[in-house]
C-alpha cells in the first residue's frame, strides 16, 4: 500500500517515524512519501519537505507568512494527487492538515488523522470539519475520545505515543552529565525560535540564584546555533543538542516550554514548571479564543494544576526562581508533583500505540 503522511512539528516527527516502522512491520510492501524530518525519513519515507520550513508560531506569525503557506499547500495539494496514494495520514498540525483533509475527501482519498488537533482548547466547532472530512481519527489523550462523542463522532484512542518512544529510549552512557558532580535541573526551551529566545533570556538571569545545581539546556540541531549563544559562556550551565531524553533521565527538576515536552518531562517523573510567551498580539488573540483552564498537557489531562505554569505576564525571573525553588528535593510540592504524575501514567494506560494504530490504519486501508 501507498502512504502519504503529514507532520509539520519535531514532535510530530518523532511519532511519525515510530508510526511508519509499526507500519512497515504490518504491512511489508508499504512505501510512504511524506512531510516531516529525520526521524521519518530514517524511518524509511521519502521525505518531500522537511517541517522547519513551516514552523510558524503564534496568529501574527502565520499572518506573516500567508504567502509562503499559501505556496506549501498548493504544492501538496499537487503532489498527493500525483502520488495517488491508498491512504492520507495526518499528524496533528491543523492549520494545514485540516485544508489537506478536506482536499483529500473532495478526492476520494480515504483520511486517516493520528493526534487530533487541539480543537477541544478553542473552536470546537471545528468537530464538525473533522467529522466531514476525516474517514477516522486515532486521539492520544484520553479526554479526547469523550470530546468527540458529544458531536456524534466515535474515535480511536490508541494510548499516548511518548509512552513508546520513551520505552524504546536507550540512555547514552557517555552523556555529559556523567561528569557533572551537582544535580541537573533540565531545560527544555522548545523547538521554534521564538520559544527558545524567550526561555534563554530568563534562564541567564536565574542561574546564579541556584549555585548548588548544573543547568543543561536541551537544543534541537535544526535551529540555528546562534540562538543558543546566551547561555554557551556562563558558568553552571551546559548545551547538548537531539538529547532532551538524556537530559531529562538525569534530572532533578526542570524548566519547559508549553508543549509536548511537558507530558514528556511527566512521564520521567522530573517535577517542572512550565513555561510560555508569545508576541503580544499572538497572545491577545489567544486569550479570547482558548477554551481551556490550563496548557500544559499534564495538567488537562488531570484536570488540575498539578505543575505550575508561568504563561505571558507571569513568566517572570522572581516567579521563575520561586517556582523553580519550590519543586526542589526537600520540598512538599515536590512530592505532590511526582505522586500526581504516577495519576497521570495511570490514565494514559500502557498501549503499544504506534503499532495499534498502524495495524487500525493497514486492516481499514486493505478492506
Amino acid at each position: 500500500m501507498k502512504y502519504y503522511i503529514i507532520a509539520g512539528e519535531r514532535s510530530g516527527d518523532l511519532h511519525g517515524g515510530n508510526l511508519i516502522k509499526a507500519l512497515k512491520n504490518a504491512d511489508p510492501e508499504a512505501e510512504v512519501r511524506c512531510w516531516g524530518g529525520e526521524a521519518m525519513q530514517k524511518a524509511g519515507a521519502d521525505l518531500v519537505v522537511h517541517y522547519k520550513e513551516m514552523a510558524f508560531m503564534g496568529f501574527w506569525e502565520v499572518f506573516t507568512h500567508l504567502n509562503t503557506i499559501q505556496k506549501r499547500i498548493k504544492f501538496c495539494k499537487k503532489d498527493i494527487l500525483d502520488y495517488n496514494p491508498d491512504a492520507l495520514i495526518l499528524i496533528d498540525y491543523a492549520g494545514f492538515n485540516m485544508r489537506m483533509a478536506k482536499f483529500a475527501h473532495q478526492n476520494n482519498i480515504p483520511t486517516h488523522y493520528y493526534i487530533s488537533p487541539k480543537i477541544w482548547a478553542w473552536n470546537q466547532n471545528r468537530a464538525f470539519k473533522i467529522k466531514k472530512s476525516v474517514d477516522y481519527m486515532y486521539v492520544i489523550l484520553p479526554f479526547e475520545k469523550e470530546f468527540y462523542r458529544k458531536f456524534d463522532y466515535e474515535v480511536d484512542y490508541v494510548g499516548n505515543p511518548l509512552l513508546d518512544a520513551i520505552k524504546a529510549f536507550e540512555p547514552d552512557q557517555n552523556f555529559v552529565a556523567k561528569q557533572i558532580e551537582k544535580p541537573i535541573i533540565a531545560i527544555l526551551p522548545g523547538s521554534r525560535k521564538q520559544e527558545v529566545l524567550h526561555m534563554l533570556a530568563k534562564l541567564k538571569a536565574i542561574v546564579p540564584h541556584f549555585p548548588d545545581y548544573h543547568f543543561i539546556v536541551a537544543g534541537v540541531s535544526n535551529l540555528e546555533a546562534t540562538l543558543y549563544e546566551t547561555v554557551m559562556n556562563l558558568e553552571n550551565v551546559s548545551l547538548v543538542y537531539d538529547q532532551a531524553y538524556d537530559v531529562l533521565n538525569c534530572a532533578t527538576a526542570a524548566l519547559v516550554t508549553s508543549g509536548t515536552a511537558t507530558l514528556e518531562t511527566a512521564l520521567f517523573e522530573v517535577p517542572q514548571v512550565v513555561c510560555y510567551k508569545t508576541s503580544g498580539v499572538s497572545y491577545a488573540i489567544a486569550k479570547r479564543l482558548i477554551k481551556v483552564d490550563y496548557i500544559s498537557l499534564v495538567n488537562l489531562i488531570l484536570n488540575k494544576e498539578a505543575v505550575r505554569e508561568l504563561i505571558q505576564q507571569e513568566f517572570t525571573v522572581e516567579k521563575l526562581k520561586k517556582e523553580l525553588h519550590a519543586i526542589l528535593p526537600g520540598q512538599p510540592k515536590r512530592e505532590q508533583v511526582i505522586q500526581d504524575y504516577k495519576q497521570l501514567k495511570e490514565i494514559l494506560g500502557d498501549m503499544e500505540t504506534s503499532q495499534t494504530s498502524a495495524s487500525l490504519i493497514y486492516e481499514r486501508v486493505k478492506s
